[in-house]
């Protein structure tokens, strides 16, 4: 998988150590309401130990080909704006599972629609898959709003799918497939 990919107004690189202090002033700044809810991980004790522990399991799973994590960054200004990535890889059936998120402060600006869009047509040009697939809770439903943008199909509701936070989630399931970008 490449480490760049370019857009318009933003590009993913792969995580980096040196990323640890980014992610960590992104998430302080998003952490608790919403973005919590569905990010669990942005508690509120959350440490910048919790992001250099992040970020150093993203690097070795990308070494390993189990995860291909990316920061997402503004292309005028430089700013973290959030992280995106692939994970979950099924060999068997040559699919895999696309999340997201944005910092609080940047988010409703389509910058994570652009990210999926660029990250799966990347997905496909550089893996070999058929499909990429993006759950999101039922109730989550700007998350819903960031896949519909970036073209993924709404393929149906998949009951009690996800575990957030402790709890129980019916889910929404997106995909793309490989024909979705003409390849």
């Amino acid at each position: 998988m490449r480490h760049k990919i370019v857009g318009e107004r933003i590009f993913l690189h792969r995580y980096e150590i040196d990323f640890t202090e980014k992610l960590f002033e992104a998430a302080m700044e998003s952490r608790g309401g919403e973005f919590t809810r569905w990010m669990p991980w942005c508690h509120e004790n959350y440490s910048i130990e919790d992001s250099r522990s992040f970020v150093k399991l993203v690097v070795d799973e990308w070494e390993k080909e189990m995860r291909f994590g990316f920061a997402i960054f503004d292309t005028i200004s430089g700013e973290f704006l959030g992280g995106i990535g692939l994970n979950q890889y099924n060999d068997t059936h040559k699919f895999i599972n696309l999340g997201y998120w944005i910092r609080t402060s940047r988010q409703n600006r389509g910058f994570a629609s652009e990210a999926t869009r660029l990250l799966a047509r990347a997905g496909f040009e550089d893996l070999p898959i058929n499909r990429i697939e993006i759950l999101a809770a039922i109730e989550n439903t700007a998350s819903h709003r960031v896949a519909e943008k970036a073209g993924a199909t709404r393929e149906g509701v998949l009951r009690k799918r996800l575990l957030i936070g402790g709890r129980v989630h019916d889910a929404v399931m997106f995909s793309f497939a490989r024909e979705d970008f003409n390849l």
